[in-house]
């Protein structure tokens, strides 16, 4: 039977928070509550209200505020905190978290993450292991929407019907889980299909 993990995922930009619940979805034995947060105004009362077992955030959401104290005012004292990092961060704001979780690891890295959540478990399933694999006309097609080109005009770059490319799109929606264009992004990311430069 999974266990429940219960997420609280503070940050700002809605293309990073929905981007990473994706790739956690996919998180062996787990079922996931997911909680979100853009600010940190109700970070404090959310982590009080939801016991999270990990606490995933932004650092510059709460600066140079001590985690520590964090955990201690919420009542969470065996919380993990992990920072969301795509920026470079002052290394002073970085003490006190458990771990990381750069915007350009990859789901294996992500997923490594993780592992202590089950309490020593050797029989965990591989990451993603009912995740299929894309095929090569799949990932050109995830580039593409990434880089916000219609249907009509990814059948035109890469020479398929319209039809064709939007039964594509059903087949990469149903072997991620994914189904929208800001997930595809940060899985496009995340497995380096695209760099970050390419998105506008």
């Amino acid at each position: 039977m999974s266990s429940l993990l219960k997420i609280v995922i503070a940050e700002p930009s809605v293309i990073i928070r929905s981007g990473l619940e994706a790739v956690l979805k996919h998180l062996p034995d787990f079922r996931l509550q997911i909680t979100e947060l853009s600010g940190c105004e109700t970070l404090v009362e959310t982590l009080r209200v939801h016991k999270p077992d990990c606490l995933i955030i932004n650092p510059g959401l709460i600066g140079h505020l001590s985690v520590q104290s964090v955990k201690e005012e919420a009542g969470c004292a065996g919380m993990k905190c992990m920072t969301l990092e795509y920026a470079v961060f002052d290394p002073a704001i970085l003490r006190g978290y458990d771990d990381r979780i750069h915007i350009f690891d990859g789901i294996d890295t992500v997923k490594r993450k993780f592992e202590f959540f089950h309490e020593g478990s050797g029989d965990a399933k591989v990451f993603g292991e009912e995740q299929q694999t894309l095929s090569q006309r799949e990932k050109e097609i995830v580039v593409c929407v990434v880089k916000g080109m219609t249907n009509h005009g990814i059948a035109e770059a890469l020479f398929l019907s319209t039809h064709t490319v939007i039964t594509h799109r059903r087949n990469i929606a149903r072997k991620l889980q994914i189904h929208s264009a800001s997930g595809l992004t940060i899985y496009a990311i995340m497995n380096k299909l695209v760099e970050l430069s390419d998105i506008q």
